[in-house]
């Protein structure tokens, strides 16, 4: 089950990235930690910037509405999405691995 942090403003939650894969793709939850594969390469922030907008299109969320705030440097990463409760990015993310 995904750990979600909840704020008034929005929801927080942990990210495990594998870049340079074959295709962007939820893979699941380990030890409460969403992980994703992306296609974009660790370079000069473009799996950050593909994270984030693979996140606002997977939560249907503007782009603006995602950001991370911990790990830039890092695979894990701590992702704040706005405008969402817990229970809407859980009914969502489950929506979309299930596509």
């Amino acid at each position: 089950m995904l750990a979600v942090k909840q704020s008034g403003e929005g929801v927080s939650f942990e990210v495990r990235v594998t870049p340079r894969a074959s295709r962007s793709a939820l893979r699941g939850v380990s030890e409460g930690v969403l992980k994703i594969s992306l296609t974009a390469p660790p370079v000069e922030g473009a799996a950050n910037a593909a994270l984030c907008e693979y996140l606002a299109e997977v939560l249907d969320v503007p782009r603006r509405s995602v950001t991370i705030t911990h790990g830039l440097q890092g695979r894990r990463k701590t992702v704040q999405v706005l405008g969402l409760d817990a229970a809407t990015l859980t009914a969502r993310l489950e929506s979309a691995a299930s596509d």
